[in-house]
């Protein structure tokens, strides 16, 4: 069989030779368009024609090009009674297999549940990307007022319990970046704007272990959330429950932060990172019966 030389200049297929170059001669058009409209819709949660080509500043007909394209592949879905549309099937398939990729769902998923019986409150997981928070999975509490991050939410870090538990964990020059690029906006009155006073919080929350988000991003609900580490001690995502300030009070964050903490921790040993202070939750949860309901 004939062998082919290996040279210096021979790349990983795939990979053209002007791989790196993310100019727009190297972009497809169309296809940015598409993405567009795939993402405004999402984040608006279903459109007509003409609302969504006046908020993309596009003609009626060339959006109508492109939702029909990504109806073809069930990545939208139209409802021609309300004559709306909406994010399909097959858009939540492809988000499905970008959370296979990693072990952090499958197992967070216990512990989420576990954390959610133990506390009575909504347990969350998320990761941060492009400086905000993404969250990825969510065990819902029984009780009738609950919060609710569906998967795929992202929030502004300054005001998201996890965001904050990730922010505390960064070096001061990446810290400073990402509040360069997403300057902290006010929410509500409880809302950290001031970078000082924000710095200061993020201080405490690394001191503590847990972060808190009281009221703010939205009014009337809390948030305790831990970082968790991957096997080479490198933050890799946040665990929070949540809940109306009715239930998750003032006297109540030591409890949760440390009930979040611990389970943080074990999902910490879970990907191969150090479990500290994650045996005593590990235990609970082997003697704790889990609730099959994922929320």
């Amino acid at each position: 069989m004939k062998q082919h030389p290996t040279t210096p200049d021979r790349r990983a297929r795939g990979r053209p030779r002007d791989w790196d170059d993310k100019t727009s001669q190297n972009t497809i058009k169309s296809l940015d368009r598409a993405i567009d409209v795939l993402e405004r819709l999402g984040a608006a949660g279903g459109s007509t024609l003409s609302a969504l080509a006046g908020d993309l500043g596009q003609s009626p007909a060339t959006v109508y090009r492109v939702l029909v394209t990504l109806e073809t592949r069930r990545l939208v879905e139209f409802d021609p009674e309300g004559q709306i549309w909406q994010i399909g099937a097959g858009a939540f398939l492809i988000g499905a297999r970008f959370l296979r990729r990693t072990a952090l769902v499958d197992r967070a998923r216990p512990i989420l549940r576990a954390l959610m019986e133990q506390t009575g409150e909504t347990a969350n997981l998320g990761v941060e990307t492009e400086g905000q928070v993404l969250f990825v999975s969510q065990v819902e509490t029984h009780a009738s007022i609950r919060a609710f991050f569906p998967p795929g939410t992202l929030s502004p870090m300054h005001a998201s319990g996890i965001g904050k538990a990730l922010l505390a964990q960064m070096p001061p020059g990446r810290l400073a970046r990402v509040l360069d690029a997403h300057p902290p906006e006010r929410f509500t009155a409880q809302t950290l704007t001031d970078r000082a006073a924000l710095e200061a919080d993020l201080v405490a929350t690394r001191a503590r272990g847990f972060s808190i988000d009281a009221e703010e991003r939205n009014e009337g609900m809390c948030c305790v959330a831990a970082p968790v580490f991957d096997l080479h001690g490198d933050p890799v995502a946040g665990l929070s429950v949540s809940g109306p300030t009715t239930r998750v009070r003032a006297a109540d964050m030591d409890r949760l932060g440390g009930e979040v903490r611990r389970a943080a921790a074990t999902l910490s040993g879970a990907l191969g990172g150090a479990p500290v202070d994650g045996s005593s939750f590990v235990s609970t949860v082997s003697a704790s019966p889990v609730s099959s309901s994922s929320g």
